[in-house]
């Protein structure tokens, strides 16, 4: 798993309350096995009218959110069903950072375990946040995970809070079979000494 340490990046706001994970990844696209190729598929019924057209007044189709690597969005983000297809199609699509005054748990832990960084900021300094990146063009913020922080150019400075332990997993890129890789040595010592009752 890639690291995160510091992003700078565009800003893509979503401005809907309870964004739910059918809506970030309907069901119809959950066939893969892989984690990949899912990004096409993000906010489908949003970004797209029924015959397949994009649909130009979904916020994300609109040029100056083009390449975008945070999301901002309302309260309650990622609630409904628990399908973990919706943080890879969120990180396939691109965003490696999430910001939301409320997250549902199941997909706010499933950000840790797949890279993404969620962020709970107030309501007031995520509406501050829509009214910034609405005003100006191609509006980047740079969220600093070793020193909790996230700024403009303009002269914005937010600190978040975070657990400290999903803080460490994100900023060394381990899943958590990643961390139990980091005991290998140890695991295949236990496993040499004890093969005859495991393999019995």
């Amino acid at each position: 798993m890639e690291a995160f340490t510091k992003l700078t990046g565009v800003v893509g706001p979503v401005d809907r309350v309870n964004v739910d994970t059918d809506a970030i990844i309907p069901k119809q696209f959950l066939k893969r096995i892989e984690r990949s190729g899912f990004g096409q598929f993000l906010f489908f019924e949003w970004r797209f009218d029924e015959e397949g057209n994009v649909n130009p007044e979904f916020e994300l189709n609109k040029p100056r959110y083009e390449g975008a690597s945070v999301l901002i969005s309302r309260v309650n983000f990622g609630c409904g069903s628990s399908r973990e297809h919706a943080p890879w199609a969120i990180l396939d699509y691109g965003f490696r950072c999430v910001i939301a005054p409320s997250f549902a748990d199941i997909f706010y832990n499933n950000c840790f375990k797949n890279g993404i960084l969620p962020i709970k900021l107030s309501e007031e300094q995520v509406e501050d946040l829509f009214q910034r990146t609405a005003k100006h063009d191609g509006y980047k913020l740079t969220v600093d995970l070793e020193n909790k922080v996230i700024g403009d150019e303009y002269g914005l400075e937010l600190a978040f809070d975070l657990d400290e332990h999903r803080r460490q997993f994100l900023l060394q890129g381990l899943d958590d079979i990643g961390l139990t890789l980091q005991h290998e040595e140890l695991i295949q010592a236990y496993e040499e000494k004890n093969k005859d009752r495991l393999f019995a």
